[in-house]
């Protein structure tokens, strides 16, 4: 870890850096409550181009609203108000884009495994080694950012579904099925015709480039295939 001198002087070029630095900059939450820890870390973390916010207990961190796009949490596994393993499941549905890495002053094999299995992207022992924990961190960024791009996707998706009308939804169901064009105008009672038209439109809203791509999309979408009548 740091002397008293190096902290000084990185947390002087954080200051500085940060005022040049776009917001935009992916942020690292820790939850931590040894000030030490959170001091030392928060230069380190700033020189290495990310934001940095921390906490000193679990409740501070779920008030708090975390700013869109990617980042990760590091987070210790003992707290005052809150045990680390119990945020981490508390956040797994409300926070899935922020990864965690895990810091302790202890840890036995059932903590790490418990921790891991969970989702978390690094279990690590304090006193940790700098250039370890930045390639914890820069990994748990990396995977945030690929779970920030899934989300923006699947929200369009969701997005263009919706715009759909109940007609053109039942036909998109059918066709990517593999039901033919006559073969959905007869499940639907509609011409093949009109089912051409309805297929023309979706395959706009839905901004399919072919058939392979709208099924795609069906598939991202979890859409269930309906029953033939």
């Amino acid at each position: 870890m740091y002397t008293q001198t190096h902290r000084a002087s990185l947390a002087f070029g954080a200051r500085s850096g940060s005022m040049t630095m776009s917001d935009t900059r992916p942020v690292v939450a820790i939850v931590d409550d040894d000030i030490s820890i959170r001091e030392s870390l928060e230069p380190l973390l700033e020189l290495s181009g990310w934001r940095v916010r921390p906490f000193d207990r679990a409740s501070t961190f779920l008030d708090w609203t975390a700013p869109e796009g990617p980042g990760c949490l590091l987070l210790d596994v003992s707290l005052p108000d809150l045990n680390g393993l119990d945020l981490q499941a508390r956040i797994a549905d409300e926070r899935p884009e922020m990864p965690i890495i895990f810091l302790t002053g202890y840890g036995d094999v059932p903590m790490t495994v418990r921790a891991m299995k969970a989702g978390a992207v690094e279990f690590l022992t304090k006193p940790f080694d700098d250039q370890v924990l930045l390639a914890a961190v820069e990994r748990a960024i990396e995977r945030s950012k690929a779970l920030v791009a899934e989300r923006s996707v699947r929200k369009a998706l969701d997005t263009r579904y919706a715009s759909l009308s109940r007609r053109e939804r039942e036909v998109m169901h059918l066709i990517v099925a593999g039901l033919l064009n006559k073969q959905v105008g007869g499940e639907l009672g509609i011409s093949e015709i009109t089912v051409k038209a309805h297929r023309g439109r979706l395959m706009d809203k839905m901004k399919a480039a072919s058939f392979a791509d709208l099924v795609k999309m069906s598939e991202k979408l979890g859409l269930e295939t309906p029953g033939r009548r």
